[in-house]
């Protein structure tokens, strides 16, 4: 700034501490992060798509829809906490998070795809 005042970088708690990494990582991190908020745009369009297209009845279909949503729901509110989570530690020299949402996101869409498949089944 120009009359001298350092400027804070939000969040303060993952810039606040530590000494800035490569920023190559941070970049890396970042793409990751926007490819949450991808997978989780398409997730959420995917339970849209089959309540609005209306490929089955009933409450099969339904469930499908609403697993759908509420997984990319899940996954882009986890998002962010897991790009501050892995900068931090960037920052810190700390060992990087488990890449615990990957594993919920994955027991997500086997259910999603069983539902998906008896629905198909059942027709």
């Amino acid at each position: 700034m120009e009359d001298g005042r350092k400027r804070t970088r939000w969040p303060g708690r993952v810039y606040g501490v530590g000494e800035e990494p490569d920023p190559r990582f941070s970049l890396a991190n970042e793409r990751t992060f926007l490819a949450w908020l991808r997978t989780s745009l398409a997730l959420m369009a995917g339970g849209i798509a089959v309540e609005a297209i209306n490929p089955f009845e009933g409450f099969l279909q339904t469930a499908l829809a609403l697993v759908l949503l509420v997984v990319g729901i899940l996954t882009a509110a986890t998002a962010f906490g897991r790009w501050a989570a892995t900068e931090r530690a960037m920052r810190t020299g700390r060992p990087l998070p488990a890449p615990r949402l990957a594993a919920v996101l994955s027991l997500c869409l086997v259910a999603a795809g069983a539902v998906a498949v008896l629905l198909l089944a059942l027709r």
